[in-house]
């Protein structure tokens, strides 16, 4: 059963033509209700009363934190594409509406079976939408559902914003005033909306610029990666590790399936919010990974390792890791199935230790997304914790707050649901207003003891570390995904949108006057690719107009036509798409200011032919 809840200053709402036979009886006036909960409401194969019932239970408990006790149970088929019968959707309405009743609530139900037209206001407050999900046991079992996912979504946690200043102020109360942005975080995670009823913009950009796209003959969330597109996520790729192994990180590599029967897997498995692909070979029951975490976990049991040497760093790259997300929720590249995860683990002999190493990757990873063009204006901070972890070390918090520069979104809990204690995470709001997380880092109380991780103290003694957990980058995917989407928000603002420099598929592109000048083109080109500049000349029978056109459609950051004048002069005219100006440079200099640009940064060849002539076409 899926349930959207919002909290409404009022709704009106018109049957207009019934749709099946056993369709309730309904007048056909419109009807209004005021300052009430509005239930869309999806009933799914395999609900039964016992989810009706529980719903309503969940909702109660809500009903009471907004101050609310009037409900309308609205049947909204748009949720779902696994729809119960009808008739079984009716009883299981019915059910939720006797009971809400019984509960004292005052209750109403649109009338089923109709095709209605509405009007719905929806009140402001980040609580006043919510997304819920409701299954029977056997529903999540056969989803491989782990325990940690299904209690996350009965946990009612309390949310606020701590300021620069330390004060934590309930989210209801808090000023969004010169903070939209991490207003719009703020609802998008209360709400637990998670699915997307329009296409990203992203999507047509990552087609438009032949990156990536979907790949109909695999799992839906598995992608298929363009030349241009394989470019960039490689670089990305090279960058994080590059990062992670001059932070002291060693890196490893592991295996992409493990037992799930193994005793610290299994264990591990129902404390980590995920849902996993499940497979078989021979008399094993196998899950491909969703993280590095068993990997490394398993190799540092294995390890003789002394305080001496902590904090012990060790990374992967994983290509790839697995989840099983819902089909309704996967987004072109900001959520998939299968995606590129940097992994980082550190071990840290106490609490002071993993502080310390927590605000050193704290600030890498502020590091990392600064190289992918990303300032603090673009993402937010939110920190989850429990209250026992926020009452004994409040300051710790208070600074990760502070360094940060600008009120954070919290979650606290009231108890331990997971293995970490203490987990923040930088998150990009993009432009349907929904939040992805990028960089986060998790402080890990448990698995060194799952796994029987020890290190030597100063005495000699076993002892057991705390873990952290780091993906300085996030999902590599989603980094490509957030570079998109924020240049849109650009174009949108009258800018040109654009990828850093290191990253550009075609840093320059040299265009003929004429062909005439072709030989001399391809010859620039070449000249330039010889300083590890990715450069292409335009050689295809078109105007030179519509050439400089086609530069910009593909984000080409500097455009250099020649002819008799630059031939002669040695000046070229560069077309700069960074500030929309036409400069007149040499050859030299233009080189020596795109290597100054992308000075430390990794470097990759043109990754199609140089002659644009010779190139197919992906999409489109």
């Amino acid at each position: 059963m899926r349930i959207l809840q919002l909290h409404s200053n009022y709704i009106t709402f018109k049957p207009v033509k019934k749709e099946i036979k056993i369709a309730d009886e309904a007048r056909k006036e419109e009807e209004k209700i005021d300052e009430v909960v509005v239930l869309f409401t999806a009933v799914e194969e395999g609900d039964n009363e016992s989810v009706a019932s529980h719903a309503i239970k969940e909702l109660k408990e809500f009903l009471e934190k907004l101050r609310v006790n009037k409900i309308l149970i609205y049947p909204y088929a748009h949720l779902s594409s696994n729809l119960a019968r009808p008739a079984l959707a009716l009883k299981i309405l019915k059910v939720m509406e006797e009971d809400a009743k019984k509960m004292k609530i005052e209750t109403f139900r649109a009338p089923f079976g109709w095709n209605k037209q509405f009007t719905i206001s929806v009140k402001g407050h980040p609580l006043a939408e919510q997304s819920r999900v409701f299954q029977t046991k056997e529903a999540e079992k056969e989803e491989g559902v782990s325990e940690a996912l299904k209690a996350e979504e009965k946990m009612k946690p309390s949310w606020h914003i701590l300021q620069e200043d330390g004060e934590l102020v309930p989210v209801e109360e808090f000023d969004f005033k010169d903070h939209e942005n991490l207003e719009k975080f703020a609802k998008y995670e209360i709400s637990k909306m998670r699915t997307s009823q329009q296409m990203a913009v992203h999507i047509k950009l990552m087609k438009k610029l032949e990156i990536v796209d979907y790949e109909p003959g695999s799992d839906p969330g598995n992608l298929r990666w363009y030349p241009k597109g394989r470019l960039i996520k490689s670089l990305i790729e090279q960058f994080v590790t590059r990062t992670m192994i001059d932070y002291g990180a060693m890196e490893v590599e592991t295996p992409i399936m493990y037992d799930y029967h193994h005793p610290s897997l299994s264990d591990y498995i129902n404390r980590f919010p995920a849902r996993q692909y499940l497979l078989k070979s021979e008399d094993k029951d196998l899950f491909l990974r969703f993280a590095a975490c068993f990997g490394q976990f398993l190799m540092l049991h294995d390890a003789q390792i002394s305080y001496k040497q902590l904090p012990l760093r060790i990374y992967e790259l994983t290509r790839y890791s697995f989840r099983r997300e819902k089909s309704g929720e996967l987004t072109g590249l900001r959520r998939q199935r299968a995606f590129t995860m940097p992994d980082c683990h550190a071990l840290c002999y106490n609490l002071d230790q993993a502080k310390k190493e927590l605000i050193l990757r704290f600030n890498l990873c502020g590091k990392v997304l600064e190289a992918f063009g990303f300032n603090k204006d673009d993402y937010e901070l939110g920190i989850r914790f429990t209250k026992e972890v926020y009452r004994e070390n409040r300051d710790f918090i208070n600074r990760l707050s502070k360094q940060f520069g600008k009120p954070v979104l919290v979650e606290m809990f009231e108890e331990k649901a997971f293995y970490w204690i203490l987990k923040w995470e930088f998150n990009f709001v993009d432009n349907q207003n929904k939040a992805s997380a990028l960089s986060t880092d998790q402080l890990d109380v448990e698995n060194a003891y799952r796994y029987e991780i020890t290190y030597t103290d100063k005495q000699g003694e076993k002892q057991h570390p705390l873990i952290l957990h780091c993906s300085p980058s996030g999902g590599v995917e989603r980094c490509v995904y957030a570079m998109l989407e924020k240049a849109y928000k650009e174009q949108k603002l009258g800018k040109a949108p654009i990828l850093p420099l290191w990253l550009s598929p075609t840093q320059v592109r040299i265009i003929p006057l004429s062909d005439k000048f072709s030989k001399n083109a391809e010859r620039i080109a070449e000249e330039i690719s010889k300083h590890d500049i990715r450069a292409d000349f335009d050689d295809r029978s078109m105007t030179m107009q519509k050439k400089i056109r086609e530069a910009e459609i593909e984000w080409t950051n500097y455009v250099v036509v020649i002819g008799q004048r630059e031939l002669d002069s040695g000046i070229l005219s560069v077309r700069e798409r960074l500030t929309g100006k036409i400069v007149k440079v040499t050859l030299k200099n233009l080189v020596k200011t795109i290597l100054e640009e992308t000075k430390d940064k990794p470097f990759k060849p043109l990754p199609l032919p140089m002659k644009l002539s010779r190139r197919p076409q992906f999409y489109g």
